[in-house]
């Protein structure tokens, strides 16, 4: 994830990641699985981002096909 790119979507990432690790989500799962491999907090967090990051892209690939 470029930390260079669109900062509207970096910062709804980011916020998107927090709200992920307040709930009891997948996404929660996900950070502390990578916790466990030996990653830092702020690597595990950039982790998250990154597959947030994906699943918003194919979902806005996914309403692009059926527009």
């Amino acid at each position: 994830m470029s930390r260079a790119g669109n900062r509207r979507i970096n910062r709804v990432l980011h916020i998107m990641a927090i709200v992920q690790l307040r709930h009891d989500t997948p996404g929660r799962a996900y950070y502390r699985r990578r916790l466990t491999e030996g990653k830092t907090s702020m690597e595990a967090l950039r982790a998250l981002k990154r597959q947030l990051s994906d699943v918003v892209f194919k979902r806005m690939v996914r309403d692009a096909r059926k527009a």
